[in-house]
């Protein structure tokens, strides 16, 4: 019997837009060594396609900030280097979602808000999981030690049961990955790999 129930399952989609993902983006950089060996996106693409005739909630949650990034009054580390590069700004490609989730239209929700490395805070996430009666999250997407941790720590608090897949989320470097997956997350999360996820998809 699968221990995944969909309908009361969400997938979290963190940070698929292209200033992380298209080879020119600002901060491609970044988790380019990550998205290379885990190959991240072919990973999160086949957990879609595994679960998209299911009832399991997918939800996209950008980072997105206004022209002069005022919602940003003195920030500090990665968020200061998001304003000095001038990246997620709204309007520009970079801030867009990649097409190969945004291929999926419609069946995949947009939750905008997020304006720093918890997608709860500022939006209506949680709401709208608590509507769709979702127990469980389970989280792919990038910076892992930044968004994927904070948002996971959110959501433990929170009640949510969480899952992180180690295949579909990139950090900035393999060591860094590692030691998340393998020491952090286990303290409060589950740790899983697209594999194990998708072997428990309903058939038929």
């Amino acid at each position: 019997m699968s221990n995944i129930d969909p309908e009361t399952t969400a997938l979290l989609l963190i940070g698929y837009q292209r200033d992380y993902f298209d080879a020119d983006g600002i901060l491609y950089g970044v988790v380019e060594e990550q998205l290379r060996s885990s190959n991240t996106l072919v990973n999160t693409l086949s957990l879609i396609d595994a679960y998209k005739g299911t009832g399991m909630t997918m939800v996209r949650t950008p980072l997105v900030f206004s022209e002069d990034y005022s919602e940003l009054e003195n920030p500090i580390g990665i968020l200061k280097t998001i304003r000095d590069v001038e990246a997620f700004r709204d309007g520009t490609t970079g801030a867009e979602t990649i097409d190969a989730i945004s291929a999926y239209g419609d069946r995949i929700q947009e939750v905008r808000g997020k304006l720093g490395f918890n997608a709860f805070a500022h939006t209506d996430l949680e709401e709208m999981l608590r509507e769709r009666n979702v127990d469980t999250v389970i989280i792919a997407g990038c910076v892992t030690s930044i968004c994927i941790n904070a948002t996971a720590l959110h959501a433990f608090e929170a009640g949510f049961n969480v899952t992180i897949l180690s295949d579909c989320t990139s950090s900035r470097t393999t060591v860094e990955q590692e030691f998340f997956c393998d020491t952090v997350f286990p303290l409060f999360a589950r740790v899983r790999t697209c594999g194990e996820v998708i072997a428990e998809a309903p058939t038929g």
